[in-house]
């Protein structure tokens, strides 16, 4: 990234000891820019902000070391500052009631300008549960959107690995400072969403895992997104706060229903009694939002064999949400999908011959994995 003074004020402002988003927001209705923040005599400061806090932005009190640390890490091409000034930063996120002025950014900036799609669940998500996070992520990506969840493990891992396998990809919002992987377990997920996904954080670097960053981190997922999909959560889940700053913000809440014995459908269930879209295929979602499936510009290229061998793979990916894990007949397909007969066949022998589905009696078709 271009490291110019503009960065740095922004940094610096960042940085400072007891200013937080809401100062920042504040000071900048006051002053315009960090620039003329940190040109503002202490008289004036001292009106918007506490004297102490003042004080040190006057006196350009701010963590030095820190400050070098992160103009070091800013060097690498994958990472960047988003602030409020950028005009990649997220148009949806401005418009939620506490946008975050600063983000760190590691990863495709391009991402940024794709419409996203929020995905969440449960950390001890059920094998069904999992399967459906990944099936329904990539199939959401191969349509055009950027998958977004957290990095936890069990649902957003799910969703992080489907979404990257689509064209539209995954960014994952988390709750420390993007030097730190955590869950630890999740790392190797993080490293391939940097190179072709990406991270963001609202939290400095060196920023540890704590309680309080993740219901803050949840507000960015649902802020950026076009809606918020739960696909397994029990009454108490984490999930279910994602859900309800979607509804504050004005997002569209969606839910995947489950058995009614497991406790881990009854947060989804309690979403849909209380007006949630109900979602049983990738189409569900693409009627709800008013749009149609589609491929980025870069997957368009007429002609091209590579592109279409993609984009039969991600149609092959699609028909995989609409069957589900039930058994089900080419005539159901049909009609859940919109795909003629042909097309469709010739979609079960892709999926038969890479071990993803079987045939049972009676020319019905089941999904194995």
């Amino acid at each position: 990234m271009l490291i110019n003074q503009d960065i740095e004020f922004w940094l610096r402002l960042g940085l400072t000891e007891g200013v937080g988003g809401k100062s920042i927001r504040q000071l900048l209705t006051a002053f315009g820019s960090p620039a003329e923040i940190f040109a503002a005599n202490l008289g004036a400061l001292e009106r918007v902000v506490k004297r102490p806090v003042a004080a040190r932005i006057f006196h350009r009190k701010t963590d030095e070391e820190k400050l070098a640390r992160t103009l070091e890490w800013l060097e690498d091409p994958l990472n960047a500052l988003i602030t409020f000034a950028d005009p990649d930063y997220p148009g949806l996120l401005l418009n939620i009631p506490d946008p975050p002025p600063i983000l760190y950014f590691k990863g495709q900036r391009k991402l940024l300008a794709q419409p996203a799609l929020a995905m969440v669940g449960s950390r001890n998500a059920t094998p069904q549960g999992l399967a459906n996070a990944e099936a329904f992520a990539e199939a959401a990506s191969s349509a055009g959107f950027c998958v977004l969840s957290g990095l936890a493990q069990g649902v957003d891992a799910a969703v992080h690995q489907g979404g990257l396998r689509g064209c539209g990809s995954s960014m994952a919002i988390v709750g420390t400072g993007l030097d730190i992987v955590y869950p630890a377990k999740n790392r190797e997920l993080a490293h391939r969403l940097a190179r072709e996904g990406a991270l963001i954080s609202e939290f400095p670097l060196g920023v540890p895992a704590m309680g309080k960053n993740f219901p803050r981190r949840n507000r960015i997922i649902s802020g950026m997104s076009h809606a918020c999909l739960v696909i397994e959560a029990t009454l108490y889940s984490g999930s279910l706060i994602t859900a309800r700053l979607a509804l504050e913000q004005g997002r569209e809440v969606m839910a995947i229903p489950g058995s009614i014995h497991s406790p881990l459908s009854k947060g989804c269930h309690a979403l849909i009694k209380q007006g949630a879209k109900l979602v049983e295929s990738i189409q569900d979602i693409l009627d709800e939002l008013n749009c149609q499936p589609r491929l980025p510009a870069d997957f368009s290229a007429a002609g091209s064999e590579t592109v279409q061998a993609e984009a039969d793979r991600h149609d092959d990916a699609t028909l995989l949400v609409h069957l589900g894990f039930d058994a089900t007949d080419i005539d159901t397909l049909c009609a859940r999908s919109g795909l003629t007969a042909e097309t469709v066949s010739a979609m079960l022998l892709n999926l038969e011959l890479e071990g993803r589905i079987g045939t049972l009696p009676g020319g019905r078709y089941q999904r194995i994995r």
